[in-house]
């Protein structure tokens, strides 16, 4: 196994950071990996919001819902998607831009944040950094447009925390990987006897953090996935210009 693939299997999220700042040359290597990522049909629809000002992370912290480790962090980035950015390209060869208009523009534009997102992750924690993506940022979208100055057919996607690590966390157990991976056809067959065991194997796990609080995976997904958690993104994006009517 090669370092990356070893780095890469490694993976867990760090929720508490000391006070030491990300250096900028650190921060600027981290920046351009995640820059040569690939984006589908290179239309680089994608862009970043590097915020160090702690006020600036306090009240994202806020938004996120009441996240500390963002506030925490020194270094807080969003990713977004920029359909701003293309609009202009698109002008300046003299056409009408419609694919933000549309649920494959949106569902592009993730599948490009993503990978920028993964390659943000492997390139902080290759320096040593700790990391851990954010969500919640999608909980008041229209706070984040507003705190970051955000124009029109862009929006604030998810987020990364990223600094030197205070405490370490263990690596929170998977599904067995049969569930993950499917060869040939898509098989579900052994879905429901792997739920079960996961369902064991995580409770022990937060068992063994102390945590009187922690529940099943099931229990979890049913208490979360049995509505739109962040319902303001759908309305927010419309109000951005990013729409699903095409």
């Amino acid at each position: 196994m090669n370092d990356t693939i070893e780095l890469m299997q490694a993976h867990h999220s760090c929720r508490s950071y000391t006070n030491e700042a990300v250096s900028d040359a650190m921060l600027d290597e981290i920046i351009h990996a995640a820059w040569r990522g690939p984006t589908s049909i290179n239309a680089q629809e994608v862009s970043l919001i590097v915020v160090r000002d702690a006020a600036r992370r306090a009240r994202i912290a806020e938004i996120a819902g009441g996240q500390p480790w963002i506030a925490q962090a020194p270094v807080f980035i969003t990713v977004l998607i920029d359909f701003n950015k293309t609009r202009i390209g698109v002008e300046k060869a003299g056409q009408t831009q419609v694919i933000h208009e549309s649920m494959e523009g949106f569902g592009v534009a993730a599948v490009d944040a993503g990978i920028t997102l993964g390659n943000l992750m492997t390139a902080a924690r290759s320096q040593g950094l700790g990391i851990v993506p954010i969500g919640g940022i999608r909980r008041n979208p229209q706070a984040m447009i507003d705190l970051l100055e955000l124009p029109p057919l862009t929006f604030p996607l998810v987020g990364l925390c990223i600094g030197h690590i205070a405490a370490d966390a263990p690596q929170k157990p998977r599904l067995d990987i049969s569930s993950f991976r499917h060869d040939e056809r898509y098989d579900a067959g052994g879905y429901r006897a792997a739920i079960d065991s996961y369902d064991e194997t995580i409770m022990k796990y937060w068992q063994q953090l102390g945590r009187s609080d922690g529940i099943t995976w099931s229990e979890n997904l049913g208490n979360i996935l049995k509505q739109v958690y962040f319902p303001e993104v759908r309305p927010v994006a419309a109000k951005q210009g990013l729409l699903n009517d095409k």
